[in-house]
């Protein structure tokens, strides 16, 4: 009987420990925040279809110039739509620091942050 508790123990304390341990694949890092493809995708959608609706959440998405002279692996025009640490998609509010860029066919053009740029500016997430 110990042994059978010692056991069923053991593997509740296996199952545990493992399912703590969940890798999140980085698809971008801005700073010290990791994106997965799924939040960066969903941060896309969210900007396209109000770019495409031709509506906003606070002052997004807008028209991104480029200044900083990125080279994206899609054409042009550009928005920028933010992408937020917690996961959510923004809807309003503070922006942060971080954001999806896409085209006008809602092709993903890169990911960027103010985090570690000079002035306003902006670099490109890892």
């Amino acid at each position: 009987m110990y042994l059978s508790k010692l056991l069923t123990l053991t593997s509740l304390l296996i199952g545990a420990s493992s399912a703590a341990i969940i890798k999140r694949d980085c698809a971008a890092t801005c700073g010290s925040h990791c994106y997965s493809s799924d939040e960066i995708n969903a941060a896309v959608q969210q900007g396209y279809s109000l770019e495409q609706s031709g509506n906003e959440a606070g002052d997004y998405p807008h028209e991104y110039k480029d200044y900083e002279g990125f080279n994206f692996p899609v054409p042009g025009p550009y928005y920028e739509f933010p992408i937020l640490a917690d996961g959510q998609t923004y809807d309003g509010g503070s922006p942060g620091a971080d954001r999806v860029i896409f085209n006008d066919s809602g092709e993903l053009a890169g990911v960027i942050t103010h985090t570690g740029a000079s002035g306003d500016g902006f670099v490109q997430c890892q």
